[in-house]
């Protein structure tokens, strides 16, 4: 099929575009990579009036360090993100993350702004996000605010920026001392959407655990947090046996999958099971280093 009938304007600079969403509200769609938005018109699944092309918005690209955390521009194309020598050191559970979206070529057109905005519940930057407590800036004509991870994802493929606004940046504050990180997720084909996945962080104080996270994608709306695993780790051993228990409560009490073509809701709490035992063991052999 082919997109139905849409405006094309191509912004040179920010205030341009804000202007423009300004005037069109929610019919004007910004266009970042276009890896998730191009498909969904071509099927009319998307039927925007108005694109609005960032991409020669160089002023939204970039990584940089800056009051203890790592803030990366919303049009940074994912494979710069992959290669930065500074995610690497300050956000190694997001390196790690990265390879696993899609292919090389998807993540040499796709940007960090882009999936995150989109809020597919089998991406994986949003679990990424929602685990190192990421904070986003969103912008339009008038003024600019920040949002807390929490208060960003607002359901299935929805965020909460206005109409009027554009995701202009984000924050990720680097980890505490003493902290492991895995990222883990199973798919039938290497480049697939996974039938589910986990990112996990552990801090440790002596052999006691004093802080846990874990956030699974595709068994829910969005990312999805663990309370109740996360609960039952805090001020526990860091021991095979803590891990077993945290993973079951995971799988049966904190995520409520669909099931989809590839996986029964059985199946995908199977593998959070799997996965985070996995993932939690990785974590303490990275916070023991």
């Amino acid at each position: 099929m082919k997109p139905a009938p849409f405006e094309y304007h191509a912004p040179l600079s920010l205030e341009e575009a804000l202007a423009l969403k300004r005037e069109h509200g929610d019919d004007g769609k910004p266009l970042a990579g276009g890896q998730s938005l191009i498909p969904a018109m071509n099927f009319r699944v998307a039927q925007p009036s108005i694109l609005i092309d960032l991409n020669k918005l160089e002023e939204l690209r970039g990584i940089r360090k800056k009051n203890g955390a790592l803030h990366i521009g919303a049009m940074t194309l994912q494979s710069s993100t992959e290669h930065s020598d500074l995610v690497a050191q300050h956000a190694p559970l997001l390196h790690e993350t990265i390879p696993n979206i899609a292919h090389p070529q998807i993540r040499n057109r796709g940007t960090i702004g882009g999936s995150l905005a989109h809020a597919d519940p089998a991406a994986e930057l949003p679990v990424v996000a929602l685990a190192l407590g990421a904070r986003f800036r969103a912008q339009n004509a008038d003024a600019e605010r920040w949002l807390e991870v929490g208060d960003f994802f607002s359901g299935l493929f929805s965020v909460a920026l206005e109409p009027d606004e554009i995701l202009v940046e984000i924050a990720f504050p680097e980890m505490p001392a003493n902290t492991g990180w895995a990222f883990m997720e199973i798919a039938r084909r290497s480049g697939d959407y996974a039938m589910a996945g986990v990112a996990a962080l552990l801090t440790l104080n002596d052999e006691k655990i004093e802080a846990a996270k874990l956030v699974y994608l595709n068994v829910g709306d969005g990312p999805v947090e663990a309370m109740q695993a996360q609960q039952r780790l805090q001020g526990a051993t860091a021991d095979a046996a803590a891990f077993a228990e945290a993973a079951q409560l995971a799988a049966h009490e904190d995520i409520d999958p669909y099931g989809n073509v590839h996986a029964s809701p059985e199946y995908q709490r199977h593998l959070v099971s799997v996965l985070t035992q996995r993932a939690l063991t990785k974590a303490l052999e990275r916070a023991s280093n």
